[in-house]
């Protein structure tokens, strides 16, 4: 059989032996991934009053993450093409658990950001591998999955963690022992797939880093990059800030309604990427965008009126937009992309993610020490998404029909 690469040194049927089950096993390692990310969330409160820091250390904690996810992304997001895929997923499992290890034993800010530096480094290590490999299995099965995950995971770790916090024993250390055995399963199943990527030389050149995208590829990535930073914005904003806006407008200091507001903003996201995954992407971006501009100035009504329920109807809003962006952008994007691409052009896109997610939630942090509290730094972050998205919209508007030319589904 005719390989379309040098790095796709694997016959087609066997790439496919993992089938449903090998694509679900995938997915559900970016939702562990992702939803360790998001666990800390609902304790960073817990933390705070034990160890007396700002909203400042929170951001700069949840940014230190994000920082190293892109260094990560940039440095090793190729590594799967030169390894193979599985060796680089074992390794990340086994770097993520050690993270959950370091949670485990916190004692103070230091050793939140050493296990945030090595949760980013097997996050960014891994996510352009796993999008790769999913994509392998099944190109227009493991596009919609790519779009899915990521949020999916996010909002069940940060319920997950409010639950744990809120109800069970040891609050701070529990939750990142659940993880640690969701880990160990993991490794046991991907030990066992068949590893649909080649190996080829060249590994060491492979790590300098570059945003792999060719040249081809460059136009739809740029239309979409401004989508894909707008919907990502307001995840870290709900990934670092809003845990503690929901308890000032309930009330409450209940951890639950901390984690609430990332996972209903997510949850919503994934249930709209799977509804419109046979809506055209472009259509779907422009859905997006305009249900992002809808919820933050829903938002923004919420926070003037102190309306807790406001505030939840805002983030219903904007979950169906980051869910039909995300997934618009995305669906744009992979179906261009050639086998031998897969995993360095899946870094770039995930780059301009957390992009998206860490600079404007730490100078978010600043803001409410700085500039007039949470209410004033969440009223200033939502006309930033206002903003971002309006312009995001007109870029669309203008976006010639040649440029949108492959925004077509890929036939299944």
């Amino acid at each position: 059989m005719k390989t379309t690469t040098p790095l796709s040194d694997v016959p087609l049927t066997v790439r496919r032996t993992g089938g449903s089950a090998g694509l679900a096993l995938l997915a559900s390692i970016i939702v562990s991934f992702l939803a360790a990310s998001s666990a800390p969330t609902p304790v960073y409160a817990l933390y705070a009053a034990r160890w007396h820091f700002s909203p400042i250390t929170t951001t700069v904690v949840f940014g230190v993450y994000a920082v190293v996810v892109l260094t990560a992304l940039l440095v090793l997001g190729r590594a799967s093409g030169h390894l193979g895929r599985r060796p680089v997923l074992l390794a990340a499992l086994a770097l993520q658990a050690i993270a959950m290890v370091v949670f485990s034993m916190a004692g103070g800010v230091g050793a939140l950001i050493i296990g945030r530096v090595l949760q980013g480094i097997a996050t960014g290590g891994a996510l352009g591998a796993l999008g790769a490999a999913m994509l392998d299995i099944d190109r227009e099965r493991g596009t919609r999955a790519n779009a899915v995950a990521p949020g999916l995971g996010s909002g069940v770790g940060a319920l997950l963690s409010g639950l744990v916090v809120q109800y069970l024993p040891a609050p701070t250390h529990l939750v990142y022992l659940v993880f640690i055995g969701v880990f160990a399963l993991q490794a046991a199943g991907v030990a066992v797939l068949p590893d649909t990527g080649g190996r080829a030389p060249g590994l060491r050149s492979s790590l300098v880093p570059e945003l792999a995208v060719p040249q081809r590829l460059r136009g739809p990535l740029l239309a979409v990059a401004p989508v894909l930073f707008a919907v990502w914005s307001l995840g870290g904003f709900y990934g670092s800030l809003a845990p503690a806006l929901a308890r000032e407008l309930s009330g409450s200091g209940s951890a639950v309604i901390g984690g609430l507001g990332l996972f209903v903003l997510t949850v919503v996201s994934s249930a709209t990427a799977v509804s419109l995954g046979r809506t055209p992407p472009r259509a779907v971006m422009f859905f997006g965008i305009t249900l992002l501009v809808l919820g933050s100035l829903g938002t923004l009504t919420a926070v003037g009126l102190s309306s807790f329920a406001g505030f939840f109807v805002g983030t219903f809003v904007s979950g169906v937009g980051f869910g039909a962006g995300f997934q618009g952008g995305m669906r744009t994007v992979v179906p261009l992309v050639a086998e031998h691409e897969r995993a360095g052009v899946l870094s770039a896109v995930y780059v301009v993610c957390y992009l998206g997610m860490s600079l404007p939630a730490v100078i978010a942090g600043a803001l409410v020490v700085h500039g007039g509290g949470l209410a004033a730094a969440t009223r200033d972050y939502s006309w930033f998404v206002v903003a971002l998205a309006v312009m995001t919209l007109i870029a669309l508007l203008r976006l010639k029909a040649p440029a949108t030319a492959g925004c077509q589904d890929t036939p299944g």
